[in-house]
């Protein structure tokens, strides 16, 4: 412990010298956005789910900005807890003084990180950002962890019990004997969470950038998020088109613009920066939370 000390000093050194780098670029932005700009990035790299504490600690960053402007969130993640996605909906609605958000994705916000970007009043993409599928997924225990997805589960379940009802020759025992591979618990779980997920999605959109759709049509246009069936990967790209005939708010940007330049900028400072130095950041212009790669603390720093 007393090792690591002077690491995590000389860590957190490193980054504050390097967010004065970014601060031109937050500057920058904000003139050209009209409204305060705040950074959530994730790893990729490692990779680092958003959390709980994201949403705590984007709400202490937040309460020290001033927002009376307005908030631009730009966000960089794999994903994490739907239930925190939902809060982050929430302290940014509610600390903006708009009482709206835009969201920014320079690259890539998948799964939960998507979630946040429906709650926004618009979502800000280049062409070659990318959106993706909300679904849950399970890490199963196999030949080491393996993701699968829960839709496919309770499909594949749901489809093997219809067999065997329908079953009309008397050879049940083959379906029995898959079937006795699932727990029926576990199957329920698995549908609240897909419940949940599309819940949290349709409310967000309708609360937010959509307040006048039925319910209905967003379930609709939402398919291609909330199941595999189109893009038949959990980690395959929903890139801005067909966000946009999903019914969302999408502000087109070219990737030729100035205004990207500067997004695209930071969002490549600070990725750099989640890739190798630290594990999170929350940044504004003035204030900076990182989480430190254990495996520099471990290391040390030459």
């Amino acid at each position: 412990m007393e090792e690591s000390r002077p690491v995590i000093a000389h860590v957190l050194a490193e980054q504050q010298q390097h967010h004065e780098t970014r601060k031109k670029l937050f500057h920058d932005l904000e003139s050209e956005l009209g409204r305060s700009v705040v950074t959530l990035f994730t790893s990729f790299k490692l990779p680092v789910m958003l959390d709980d504490g994201d949403a705590d600690i984007l709400e202490g960053i937040l309460q020290k900005t001033d927002l009376s402007r307005g908030l631009a969130l730009i966000i960089s993640s794999p994903g994490g807890d739907g239930l925190a996605a939902e809060r982050i909906i929430n302290i940014c609605r509610h600390y903006s003084k708009t009482n709206e958000y835009w969201a920014i994705v320079p690259s890539k916000a998948k799964s939960a990180a998507t979630i946040i970007c429906f709650g926004a009043s618009k979502i800000i993409m280049g062409g070659t950002s990318e959106l993706g599928p909300i679904d849950p997924q399970i890490l199963i225990p196999q030949t080491g962890l393996q993701r699968f997805s829960v839709y496919n589960i309770v499909k594949s379940y749901e489809n093997l019990f219809a067999k065997a009802v329908s079953e009309t020759s008397g050879k049940l025992e083959p379906y029995l004997q898959q079937l006795d591979r699932y727990d029926e618990r576990e199957i329920e779980e698995f549908r609240a969470a897909l419940e949940l997920s599309e819940d949290i999605a349709v409310r967000s959109i309708r609360s937010g950038m959509l307040p006048k759709r039925a319910i209905s049509r967003i379930k609709k246009d939402l398919n291609v998020f909330l199941t595999p069936e189109q893009t038949k990967t959990h980690g395959r790209p929903i890139y801005r088109d067909e966000a946009k005939k999903a019914g969302l708010n999408i502000e087109a940007v070219d990737v030729r613009s100035s205004k990207w330049s500067l997004i695209y900028e930071l969002y490549i400072r600070t990725d750099n920066l989640v890739s190798a130095r630290v594990l999170k950041c929350i940044e504004t212009k003035d204030h900076s939370f990182y989480v430190p790669n254990p495996e520099i603390l471990r290391v040390g720093v030459r």
